[in-house]
């Protein structure tokens, strides 16, 4: 439940379109709902603005399938992150319309298809080694109300590639830079624009990159001081937080 599903279900009860009881079993999973193995935090939205995301490593497929459940008969738009294919199965025999995203491993369903954020994101990847994890952050600025747009193999290593597409930049809100190897474009991207870059550093690289601790370090020291980072392979976080800046007035 989110703050306009909370208004009108007291509009609803002041109209006497809903009795008071009706409305306490409405309320009456929040702040969370017990389910044994996991507290399905519903009241999540009403914090922050945007629902729980069900992480799926760990988790047994009938385990995160019944998590999406309970968080959609909410109204919620529902995201899982890294799911395997028996936890996509699970979910899809409960919601036919749920969709698979393959590059980045996740699974969606659209409750609300409402755009919440005031300009656009705009994901930006290195190299397309670097897509899977841009991906995985397009999909959750996506789910999270956001128009969002791609720019995908632009590296230093061909620098007019991403010159050449400057005019896409300027009309971003906030721009994510998902980058392996030395973890150079961030930098030059947060020199080149006035908003907000998050930078991802990407595991992609040979010996010295270092299963993407050299990228993480370059991008923890860019000169640009529009760039913030966030933790290595982690789309997901990056377009959460994308999420938030594009939500602010």
């Amino acid at each position: 439940m989110d703050t306009a599903s909370l208004k009108k279900l007291f509009a609803d009860v002041k109209r006497g379109k809903l009795s008071p009881d009706q409305a306490v079993q409405h309320l009456r999973h929040l702040p969370f709902e017990d389910l044994g193995f996991a507290n399905v935090d519903h009241h999540r939205a009403l914090r922050v603005g945007m629902p729980e995301i069900i992480f799926g490593p760990g988790k047994a497929p009938q385990q995160l399938a019944e998590i999406f459940m309970r968080l959609a008969k909410h109204g919620h738009n529902v995201l899982a992150t890294r799911v395997s294919g028996e936890q996509v199965r699970a979910v899809r025999r409960k919601f036919r319309k749920a969709e698979y995203h393959e590059l980045a491993r996740a699974i969606t369903l659209t409750r609300d298809p409402t755009i919440h954020g005031k300009g656009k994101i705009i994901v930006v990847s290195a190299g397309t080694s670097d897509i899977p994890v841009a991906e995985e952050a397009v999909v959750t600025a996506q789910i999270m109300g956001n128009e969002v747009q791609h720019l995908y193999d632009v590296g230093v290593a061909g620098i007019h590639r991403l010159l050449a597409r400057r005019d896409v930049l300027t009309k971003a809100r906030v721009i994510i830079v998902c980058a392996g190897m030395e973890g150079a474009l961030p930098s030059v991207v947060g020199g080149l624009v006035g908003v907000p870059v998050i930078a991802v550093p990407t595991s992609v690289g040979y010996g010295a990159s270092y299963q993407g601790i050299a990228a993480l370090l370059g991008m923890l020291n860019s000169c640009a001081s529009n760039v913030t980072v966030v933790n290595i392979d982690n789309g997901f976080g990056a377009g959460y937080v994308a999420s938030i800046i594009n939500r602010l007035e």
